[in-house]
């Protein structure tokens, strides 16, 4: 094995590394929500810094990579998807402390009521699957699991595009917890940008093995 691939190896275990810690404190925005855990929030919100630290170092990672190696081909795409990869994870680290914020902020608990009609305990399990399936995709490097992860992100839009509805719904009956009705609105959309970070590491990976651009493409065409 060259050094160059032994340099590719580590670079990869160590975004399984961030990826694992990512899908663990997504996870963990789920229970903290479910349970109106505020610690496990708080937890979330300060591992987020470790997240940050692995983006500085894989980032650096690639650079070295670059600068050294000179890769090309495959390897060359590799180093890239990794560099864009980190980047959506980053992201979503964000929009999971940004989950976690919301659960600390609302003083009532969330009504069991309307966590059932948003259906967003579905979706939390639906994106939290999402972020496992591409995981296993980029380890495995399996692109056809990857694909998969196009079909799955239909759920997250369709509980995003019937939010507004529902939420009004339980506003007009519960006007006493309109505050925790709209936070959990705005976790919903925070749910589904998790699933379109999802996507975009999905499309990294099927560039990365097959060397095919799927950005902008249909998601028909993304299946294939």
């Amino acid at each position: 094995m060259s050094h160059l691939d032994n340099e590719l190896q580590q670079l990869k275990a160590e975004t399984i590394k961030m990826w694992t810690l990512v899908n663990l404190q997504l996870q963990k925005g789920k229970d903290s929500l479910i349970n109106l855990d505020k610690d496990l929030a708080r937890e979330v919100i300060l591992s987020e810094r470790r997240v940050n630290a692995y983006e500085l170092k894989l980032d650096r990672d690639c650079e070295n990579i670059f600068a050294l190696f000179n890769p090309v081909a495959v390897d060359l795409r590799c180093v890239l998807a990794v560099l864009k990869i980190n980047n959506n994870l980053e992201r979503t680290g964000d929009i999971v402390e940004g989950i976690a914020k919301f659960v600390i902020n609302v003083d009532n608990t969330f009504d069991k009521h309307v966590l059932e009609i948003t259906r967003v305990v579905e979706m939390y399990e639906a994106a939290i699957k999402m972020m496992n399936d591409v995981l296993d995709a980029f380890d495995k490097e399996d692109t056809s699991l990857a694909r998969k992860v196009f079909q799955q992100d239909e759920l997250l839009d369709h509980i995003n595009l019937n939010a507004n509805a529902a939420i009004a719904e339980y506003i007009r009956s519960n006007q006493n917890n309109i505050e925790p009705a709209l936070y959990l609105l705005s976790i919903i959309r925070k749910l589904e940008r998790v699933g379109d970070q999802a996507k975009n590491m999905a499309e990294e990976i099927i560039f990365y093995i097959e060397a095919k651009v799927l950005k902008h493409r249909s998601k028909i065409e993304k299946q294939k």
